[in-house]
């Protein structure tokens, strides 16, 4: 069913007064190409993507302008937030290139018809509440310092392994999201390509950057037509976005890449963390982080049985390790440390099921 947008000839006008500094008059107002039809109480209703025509005065002067609003598609537009960047990115550049139409004023339509100008706008931001809490990291740093696990440590891996097989649980079906989630996975900027176009040259050879990008497509080829996975996701879920209060209660942050997605993403991203640090503690998987890493793996296979997650998982491990191995963010990691982590992104491309007991063999040499 078509959405439609109300035009109050009242609001627009105090909207367009707004923009141009002046009062204005509208005259008509009708979808372009169309001529002027207006409901019963004088409202102009017009469909998303729909251009529709205003002609007002203003000092006397005629003008005419087109109000375009963006339609939802399948092509990463499908939420409100998606068409607000492609008509950002209009607003920004029609003016800069010769010939083209102008653009006068960005707007959003607002809950109660009011229309309000960002033309002027900077820089986009965000209020949130404060929340009190020690990011999850600490923790893995003391467990790091101290090669030994309290029984709160534990239970707080067994928390964030069920919160995971809680808000994993709501599904939706769209194939078109789990395709979505795939290639941003693959192409996104802060994604497998992004951050392999950031390495730094003298880092690691380019035929190899090259092997796990061609390596990773593969697998994002042959798990797309999984569709029906698909699930709400956090999409950030590491441990510097959660903050513990008192006990095993938390609060997650910057819940990033919009809210459906593939739950192998937020396993992967907690997890890798677990190998990080054990890494950093023992060159290994061993100890007190193999034992949160077991809790916390095997804790969500057991409670969703979802086995099939192991056989996706591979190119979202690849993304969180290259994070990892990436100077940019951790440019005091050891030689040794990096190259376990490409160990570990090179032998996973091979296999087409991770085994999470067998986590120490895909971080030896190739």
């Amino acid at each position: 069913m078509e959405v439609k947008l109300l035009l109050n000839h009242e609001k627009l006008e105090k909207y367009l007064s707004k923009v141009y500094g002046c009062k204005i008059k509208i005259e008509k107002i009708s979808l372009l190409g169309e001529e002027e039809k207006k409901n019963s109480e004088g409202v102009k209703a017009f469909g998303y993507g729909k251009p529709c025509l205003i002609e007002f005065k203003i000092n006397k002067e005629k003008k005419a302008l087109v109000l375009e609003t963006m339609k939802g598609d399948s092509f990463g537009h499908e939420f409100s937030y998606d068409r607000a960047q492609s008509l950002l990115l209009a607003y920004s550049t029609y003016n800069k290139l010769p010939k083209h139409v102008k653009s006068i004023d960005i707007g959003v339509f607002m809950k109660d018809g009011e229309l309000v100008s960002l033309g002027n706008y900077d820089e986009f931001f965000i209020l949130m509440n404060k929340v009190e809490g020690i990011p999850y990291y600490k923790d893995l740093e003391k467990i790091l310092q101290d090669k030994a696990l309290t029984q709160l440590d534990e239970l707080k891996a067994e928390a964030l392994s069920n919160y995971l097989v809680e808000i994993h649980s709501l599904k939706l079906n769209a194939a078109n999201l789990y395709r979505r989630r795939l290639r941003e996975l693959f192409g996104h900027g802060e994604c497998i390509m992004g951050l392999i176009d950031n390495y730094p040259e003298n880092l690691i050879e380019k035929k190899k950057l090259y092997s796990i990008a061609e390596k990773c497509f593969k697998h994002i080829w042959r798990i797309r037509e999984k569709t029906y996975r698909l699930c709400q996701v956090h999409g950030d879920f590491h441990p510097w976005n959660i903050l513990f209060k008192e006990g095993i209660d938390f609060t997650v942050l910057d819940r990033s890449r919009g809210e459906w997605g593939e739950a192998a993403d937020d396993l992967a991203a907690m997890s890798i963390n677990y190998i990080f640090f054990s890494l950093q503690a023992y060159g290994e998987l061993k100890g007190a982080f193999e034992k949160l890493y077991l809790k916390f793996m095997e804790n969500y296979l057991n409670k969703t049985s979802d086995e099939e997650i192991l056989e996706v998982i591979q190119p979202f491990y690849v993304w969180r390790a290259l994070v990892l191995a990436n100077p940019i963010w951790y440019p005091n990691l050891s030689k040794s440390i990096r190259e376990k982590l490409f160990n570990f992104i090179f032998n996973i491309l091979e296999i087409e099921k991770f085994d999470v007991k067998n986590v120490n063999a895909y971080l030896s040499l190739v």
